[in-house]
């Protein structure tokens, strides 16, 4: 048992800048989900809304799932609340009738007019602590290891 503890408390420096990573991304996230809780809706369906818009206004559900990285299964779990609250329209693929078709609706637009800009904001007033080089820096930094993974 001590032996396992002192393995798991020495971290490489790549250990430790992976679990710095991972803590820094889930308090960055949690921020975001208190925004998007306060007014009633969550993170992973508003991705699922900006994805589409990302793809001007439709897109397959497989394409969806892929992009947001769930299964195919769990992708209709997500859309059914969008689509109950109408701010996503399922229809049947144009040339194959075994597909789907998933569209942002007006409602869905003007969510995110109205929201996105006051979750950027929250999100941005947390990584003021860093400078515009620092920022510029860390991105080319994890655009390098998103790049390599």
């Amino acid at each position: 048992m001590e032996e396992l503890q002192d393995y798991v408390m020495q971290q490489t420096l790549p250990m430790q800048v992976f679990f710095t990573l991972v803590e820094a991304t889930a308090k960055l996230v949690e921020v975001s989900e208190k925004y998007w809780h306060s007014i009633g809706q969550n993170g992973a369906r508003v991705r699922i809304l900006v994805e589409i818009m990302k793809e001007g206004g439709q897109l397959l559900p497989s394409l969806l799932a892929q992009k947001i990285g769930v299964t195919k299964a769990n992708i209709s779990l997500l859309l059914t609340p969008l689509e109950k609250d109408g701010l996503i329209r399922r229809t049947s693929h144009p040339t194959d009738g075994r597909k789907s078709v998933i569209s942002i609706t007006i409602e869905g637009q003007s969510f995110l007019l109205n929201h996105l800009p006051g979750n950027r904001s929250t999100v941005t007033e947390k990584l003021k602590v860093l400078t515009d080089d620092e920022l510029k820096q860390l991105a080319g930094l994890l655009n390098k290891l998103k790049n390599q993974v």
